[in-house]
């Protein structure tokens, strides 16, 4: 089985060693990429099509059909902020397609609040090595193919 994931926004494509969080650089929670998104607001939408299992304003997962759970996390230490300067587009157990919009939400405040706004996005209880085409690190737009992850 392999699931392509796609860049759920805009930004720039960085390794999850980078991410200044143990719990994500470790790949303890599993194996992925991370985007580093422009400031200001900015909507997130779903990185592989499947229905949403979990929603908090600050990070969400979608579970594929073929079983595998993407999280996209908005942010390091956002869940401090309670979903203040967060907007939710839809509610859990929806059936979402590729793309279709989760989240909006300003970096740039989440920054200015001494927070780091990097977003990994990793499929959950992976192993990086489960990892194969990653994206190569720069600039990547919503939708283009971050990484394909094959159990």
């Amino acid at each position: 089985m392999t699931v392509s994931v796609r860049a759920p926004l805009d930004g720039t494509v960085i390794t999850l060693a980078d991410v200044p969080d143990p719990v994500f650089s470790s790949a303890m929670v599993g194996g992925g990429l991370a985007i580093d998104p422009p400031r200001g607001r900015v909507q997130v939408g779903s990185p592989v099509a499947g229905r949403l299992l979990k929603l908090h304003p600050h990070a969400f997962v979608v579970l594929t059909d073929e079983g595998a759970g993407v999280l996209v996390h908005l942010g390091i230490d956002t869940v401090q902020l309670k979903g203040d300067g967060f907007d939710l587009h839809t509610e859990e157990g929806t059936t979402l397609e590729l793309g279709q919009p989760v989240v909006s939400w300003d970096p740039a405040a989440v920054e200015a609040g001494g927070r780091s706004p990097i977003c990994p996005v990793v499929v959950m209880d992976s192993k990086a090595d489960d990892i194969s085409d990653p994206a190569a690190t720069g600039p990547i737009s919503a939708g283009d193919p971050l990484f394909t992850w094959a159990r």
